[in-house]
């Protein structure tokens, strides 16, 4: 069996990503290791998420060209899709939170979703799933 077990998001500072992450939207820190070379390994993950599931590893931008990439690593389109089992409690939490949604709910024939904004300004779905 194959799995996807991260998916890189480039961050501009670990600290401010870490906090966004758990915080706002309400990740758990998975792991958060120096390493030699001054870098961190630094992975959330949403709730819920065991060690089989997807989480982000939050990599500092090194350069003018990673750096760059910070907030737009997929060209302006939605790039990352967050599962809820409850739409309505996770948007009103996140709003709370201060996180920029750029739509209204809309309910369409696979499920309730809406546009957020990282801190970056990378573009994710809030999606809960048709039954």
């Amino acid at each position: 069996m194959s799995r996807i077990a991260l998916v890189t998001l480039v961050v501009d500072g670990y600290d401010e990503a870490i906090r966004f992450y758990t915080e706002a939207l309400g990740f758990r820190l998975v792991e958060d290791a120096s390493r030699p070379d001054g870098s961190r390994w630094v992975v959330v993950a949403p709730p819920g998420v065991d060690g089989s599931g997807t989480g982000l590893l939050l990599a500092r931008a090194k350069g003018e060209e990673q750096g760059a990439r910070v907030g737009d690593q997929t060209g302006g389109r939605v790039g990352f899709f967050l599962h809820t089992d409850d739409f309505a409690r996770d948007h009103a939490r996140m709003l709370a939170a201060g996180v920029t949604f750029l739509e209204e709910p809309r309910h369409e024939p696979y499920g309730s979703v809406a546009v957020f904004q990282d801190l970056y300004g990378n573009r994710w779905d809030l999606l809960q799933p048709a039954a």
